[in-house]
């Protein structure tokens, strides 16, 4: 099953050893399931040899394309330019660290394609982290539900199909440094009735580098985003 058109976004810290793997394997499966497509690294001011990397990615392949921020913004920010820099219809995103098997797109449009969804996002099967992650996971998803109304098993999965029409109806993207992002996007989805549809997706252990979405700055910048919008939608 092919769709028209698909643009695709790897935000990337410090992601020298993993970014080539990560894009070859979906360089391979774009053209299985899209009849035009694009990959956008989206390198968030890092400090190692990531934007070397994928400059001769880009020069590789005229799909490929690289979007750079001089300095480090976060991980909301990396979202944000690959979402707003996006060209096509449909929308994909993972992260860049090798830890999702790319192949399992093809779910994502089959879903799609069979219940008419805005959003098809992916949740867990089996998540390749610490229990504390996992705890502190469960608590972030209590919080928003209770304050925002948003239920679905995994907010914070990587792995999201989206239409651009949501992208350019929903208010503009605020959140940057913290881990609000995914919760932002799927709350203003809803409030703004685009149909969501979870699926089970694969996770693998990180092999290579280091995650940085656990850290105390980037915590209490999320908590910081979440208490603004609650605020402003009261």
């Amino acid at each position: 099953m092919r769709i028209d058109a698909l643009s695709v976004f790897f935000p990337a810290y410090n992601e020298e050893a993993n970014i080539t793997k990560t894009v070859r394997e979906a360089v391979n499966i774009l053209p299985k399931v899209a009849k035009k497509w694009e990959v956008i690294i989206v390198n968030d001011g890092s400090k190692d040899g990531t934007e070397k990397v994928s400059r001769k990615l880009a020069r590789s392949n005229k799909n490929i394309h690289v979007i750079t921020h001089k300095k480090n913004r976060g991980y909301g920010a990396a979202v944000k330019s690959g979402l707003y820099g996006a060209r096509y219809h449909w929308i994909a995103f993972t992260d860049s660290d090798g830890q999702f098997d790319f192949s399992e797109i093809t779910k994502f449009i089959h879903t799609q394609k069979n219940t008419g969804a805005d959003l098809v996002i992916g949740f867990y099967k089996n998540r390749k982290v610490s229990g504390i992650r996992k705890i502190n996971s469960q608590v972030w998803q209590l919080i928003v539900f209770l304050l925002f109304g948003l239920r679905v098993r995994d907010i914070d999965c990587a792995f999201k199909l989206i239409s651009k029409e949501v992208v350019d109806t929903i208010p503009k993207l605020e959140s940057e440094r913290g881990a609000f992002i995914s919760s932002e996007f799927l709350i203003k989805a809803k409030k703004n009735n685009f149909k969501i549809v979870e699926i089970g997706v694969t996770h693998y252990a990180r092999k290579e580098g280091s995650a940085t979405g656990a850290g105390l700055d980037v915590i209490i910048k999320s908590f910081l985003d979440l208490a603004r919008l609650w605020k402003k939608l009261r």
